[in-house]
């Protein structure tokens, strides 16, 4: 990594860590086995002598590995930038970060783009179901290789959140703290039915041919309308009357079923966009990882976190309807009633989920706030709404 200038987290280059190699395979939740396995990893900061500031970051549904700084390859500017370098709520000055892109994903990571081994074709539908349990036992693995003993936190919004509460279930004991944000213990079925409205526009495109489109055209029709159905998710009614209303576009096609609204074309260019660097078949199986999430795992709330004793900070969005307050607060009562450490920071923002990315500011402030307090051994529990 190379720091350019304050706030700035640097030039990046994307790391790979490989690993279950045959015949000693990673062992999926399902009984399955999987390797190799390669993980696409990145860094920021330096690790100290105690090996005690590091920070493990988890990305959301459609994220990767690169989470802050300037990508050496294409430079492109990281996911969460505004939160990650020196200064700033993440400070790559005090802790050392790293971001993972997980197993089933299409960013470096080992996926059903990837090689099978075995047959030296892409896996498509051959490559096995694999949990959020799956992508968390994987990142564990890299932690290791790190020669990290205990992170500071983990911490991620979204599908992210769903990664810090299975470290918070699967490695208690690696973990001093814990920040979910604005995700839930397991997925309503509305959540599920807007994920499988996503994998049918997928499956319904022509392209698709069972999974197995790699060397051909690729289902961009049934990707882009996947995107389009959750970016409507992300947003609030409130940010999309500001950011659009009802204003026309400035150039407006001669056809019926044009898109007349600004609001189309915005929601035709994310599709459009997203194809370009995302794989059909990572999302069908992501989406699939996050419908069977279940951090409670069938148990009592009480039992959900027993034997953990990290401190944990939940965040949550008053506006965010596709992961609702009320969900965090559930998870808040688990940590609660498992006797930990807690505090419940609920933002007032317009933005609705999407605000875990754009809150800048006040996410900056409750995060900061936080990690130096926890670093310092000074964290109390809290409870705000």
């Amino acid at each position: 990594m190379e720091t350019t200038n304050e706030g700035n987290a640097g030039i990046i280059s994307t790391q790979y860590f490989t690993f279950a190699q045959p015949p000693d395979e990673m062992k999926l939740e399902n009984g399955e086995t999987l390797g190799p396995v390669t993980l696409a990893y990145e860094t920021y900061g330096n690790l100290n002598k105690e090996r005690s500031n590091a920070i493990l970051i988890v990305h959301a549904l459609s994220g990767d590995a690169h989470v802050a700084g300037i990508n050496r390859e294409n430079g492109d500017p990281g996911w969460w930038n505004t939160m990650v370098g020196p200064g700033k709520a993440f400070d790559t000055g005090k802790y050392f970060v790293v971001c993972s892109n997980v197993i089933g994903g299409c960013r470096g990571s080992t996926g059903p783009s990837s090689i099978n081994p075995k047959t030296g074709r892409n896996y498509g539908l051959n490559f096995p179901l694999i949990t959020i349990g799956d992508m968390v036992n994987a990142q564990k693995r890299l932690i290791d290789y790190l020669g990290i003993k205990k992170l500071l936190t983990v911490a991620g919004g979204s599908m992210g959140g769903m990664q810090v509460l299975q470290w918070m279930v699967s490695y208690p004991e690696m973990i001093r703290s814990a920040m979910p944000i604005a995700i839930t213990l397991k997925h309503s079925p509305q959540q599920i039915a807007f994920n499988e409205v996503g994998r049918q526009a997928i499956i319904a495109d022509p392209n698709w041919k069972q999974g197995d489109y790699y060397g051909g055209p690729p289902p961009v029709t049934g990707l882009a309308l996947a995107r389009m159905v959750g970016h409507i998710t992300y947003m609030s009614d409130q940010s999309m009357e500001e950011k659009f209303g009802r204003r026309f576009r400035s150039e407006r096609v001669k056809n019926k079923f044009a898109q007349d609204f600004e609001v189309e074309g915005y929601l035709q260019n994310r599709g459009t966009h997203f194809v370009k660097r995302f794989d059909a078949n990572s999302y069908l199986y992501v989406t699939k990882a996050m419908d069977f999430f279940d951090a409670s795992n069938g148990k009592p709330l009480a039992e959900t976190f027993k034997g953990l004793k990290a401190k944990v900070m939940v965040i949550a969005f008053k506006s965010d309807w596709l992961y609702p307050a009320y969900q965090s607060r559930e998870i808040v009562r688990a940590c609660k009633m498992a006797g930990l450490e807690v505090t419940y920071c609920e933002v007032d923002s317009t933005y609705g989920h999407d605000a875990f990315l754009l809150e800048t500011e006040e996410l900056t402030h409750l995060i900061g706030y936080f990690l130096e307090k926890l670093f310092r051994g000074e964290v109390t529990a809290e409870y705000e709404i």
